[in-house]
């Protein structure tokens, strides 16, 4: 039996590494201008919500990883061999047409927040620098190389976004109010929906059990090490989110949509904090979603190559972040979207895009919810009660976000 010191060694911050992974690359720019949103309309009253999305993102996670540990074989996996034949070809679907698109908004972000800090070169040029930059990085380097690199990234974006949340400053009976106090302005359940569901990533969940597996945790005995890593990940996500919302609803930046909103808040902080606090605010932009784009690069492919591998379309013996589909998917990620910066997105696209991803975190607890209580299938690690209601929990939550999108397209 290890000594309860050496345990403690072994939870330590070095044994951290694919949860805050997994966490940055769910911070993309449309969850930060979510929150943003939430934080500039409702102000302090919605923070629990930040809270309640990173819980139930940790219960959705720790799931993935608690299959890959009891079965030994990945989420997806798993699917294409007990569930019906239709759950892989939506999934397959689902993947092409999120892939496509959340590409090109994080090129297009990454291109805003270079260019707000370096204005000498154009936002398409800056995104296409970032995509390429991110594509050489995963295409060459190893997994140790990309979690030191995210790393960096977290610490200063975390570092960044709490000082100018302290800084700024928020009444503490309004903050310990929204934090332990729920309530649903008029006006705000969609929104608060949407940052719930933004909180933390959507398919990039799936990621987690390729970066475990890249640090050798496997089988039973590395449960406890990956519940450590996740909800240590997801609790500085949750601060993260709650800091966005304070610094929003602190600075009240003008009215703007999209990355324009995220601008406009910078000008705000300038005003009120100075230009120290505009250029750091910026560069914590900057982290976030040059932190999220590399994640998506890196990450993303394993899911597409696994899927190749396991109906036979990928018969390669090569590593799987070497192999053909991995590398092939890699380049569709990196290349193509960039058009999506010289032209408006179709809005059939746009409609599949925003119904598949509010389908998927519903998805996949329902998957979670069958695959993980079939003792058959994971023996003794199968869900406990608490696990059970966090995953029932989410998928009446994000179900309601789903119709809630379906509704708000088409009727």
């Amino acid at each position: 039996m290890p000594s309860p010191t050496n345990e403690k060694q072994r939870l330590g911050w070095r044994a951290l590494g694919p949860g805050f992974v997994v966490a940055a690359t769910g911070v993309g720019a449309g969850d930060l201008i979510a929150a943003a949103v939430a934080g500039q309309k409702f102000g302090l009253a919605v923070l629990w919500v930040v809270v309640l999305g990173a819980f139930f993102k940790a219960f959705l996670n720790e799931g993935v990883s608690r299959w890959q540990l009891a079965t030994g074989s990945t989420l997806i996996e798993g699917w294409i061999r007990h569930l019906p034949r239709w759950v892989s070809w939506y999934f397959l679907a689902y993947l092409c047409f999120w892939g496509f698109l959340v590409a090109a908004a994080l090129m297009s972000a990454c291109g805003v927040a270079a260019h707000t800090l370096v204005p000498s070169l154009p936002i398409p040029v800056w995104a296409a620098i970032h995509t390429l930059l991110g594509a050489i990085l995963v295409w060459t380097g190893k997994y140790a190389l990309f979690e030191s690199f995210m790393k960096t990234l977290i610490a200063a974006m975390f570092v960044i976004v709490i000082a100018c949340a302290i800084w700024i400053g928020a009444p503490l009976p309004d903050l310990f109010s929204g934090l332990f106090l729920p309530s649903v302005p008029d006006g705000s359940a969609h929104l608060l929906l949407g940052v719930m569901g933004g909180v933390g990533g959507s398919a990039t969940l799936l990621c987690y059990g390729y970066w475990i597996r890249e640090k050798g945790w496997t089988g039973a005995t590395a449960q406890r090490r990956t519940w450590f890593d996740l909800s240590s990940a997801y609790f500085i996500t949750g601060i993260f989110g709650i800091a966005l919302i304070i610094i929003a609803a602190s600075a009240q930046p003008g009215d703007a949509s999209g990355s324009a909103l995220i601008l406009a808040l910078s000008e705000r902080l300038g005003e009120i904090l100075g230009p120290v606090g505009k250029g750091a605010f910026l560069i914590g932009f900057w982290c976030a979603v040059f932190s999220s784009l590399l994640g998506v690069w890196q990450g993303v492919p394993y899911l597409f190559s696994n899927y190749m591998h396991e109906i036979g379309k990928d018969k390669s013996d090569a590593p799987i972040n070497r192999s053909k589909s991995y590398r092939g998917f890699l380049l569709f990620l990196a290349i193509p979207p960039l058009v999506m910066l010289f032209f408006q997105r179709p809005l059939a696209i746009v409609i599949l895009y925003a119904v598949a991803g509010a389908f998927f975190m519903p998805f996949l607890a329902s998957v979670l919810l069958i695959m993980n209580n079939n003792k058959a299938w994971v023996g003794e690690m199968k869900n406990r009660l608490l696990s059970n209601i966090a995953l029932i929990c989410s998928l009446i939550l994000f179900g309601a976000l789903f119709a809630f999108e379906i509704a708000r397209r088409f009727f």
